[in-house]
């Protein structure tokens, strides 16, 4: 039986699907998750608070890798947002902040992997946490959806280089 949710981690659960409703949006509208766009900023708002969220959750009773993975999401947030601002990378800004903000993506969805699969089905859940083979198994397949998804995007990108469609 997996452990029941508290009170902060169901309304870290809540705060986390935003994210993933206003990225799969702005990747449908876009092809990338664009900060300047509401979606863009949306995703960005709720990311941060599901990451500040997670620092009250801790099954190890410490700082773990979930804690690791959302301090990392928002420093990639951060540079996105900053080497938009900047242009230190000229033409390659575009392609590094939608790879930032892709990278913000895919690191939203590993702790929720992990934590879907071990508290899902209630009566048996599928994993028991990132070390079971299940759990690595999603995670993996995951990875390389996002390799295809970042090739596929950078390409879109690429296609569409004398449209704003995709601003930096």
């Amino acid at each position: 039986m997996a452990n029941p949710l508290s009170t902060l981690g169901i309304i870290h659960t809540i705060i986390s699907v935003a994210p993933i409703v206003a990225g799969l949006y702005s990747f449908s509208k876009y092809a990338a998750i664009v900060p300047k766009s509401n979606s863009g900023r949306i995703y960005i708002l709720t990311l941060f608070l599901s990451a500040i969220t997670s620092f009250g959750l801790s099954s190890t009773g410490g700082f773990n890798a979930g804690h690791a993975i959302g301090i990392i999401a928002m420093a990639a947030v951060i540079f996105s947002i900053v080497i938009g601002k900047l242009g230190w990378f000229g033409r390659l800004n575009r392609y590094l902040q939608a790879l930032s903000m892709s990278f913000t993506f895919f690191l939203l969805m590993i702790p929720g992997i992990n934590e879907t699969l071990s508290r899902l089905p209630p009566s048996s859940p599928i994993g028991n946490g990132p070390d079971s083979p299940p759990v690595q198994t999603v995670t993996a397949i995951w990875a390389v959806i996002f390799l295809a998804g970042i090739c596929l995007q950078a390409f879109i990108m690429h296609r569409r280089a004398g449209s704003s469609a995709l601003p930096a």
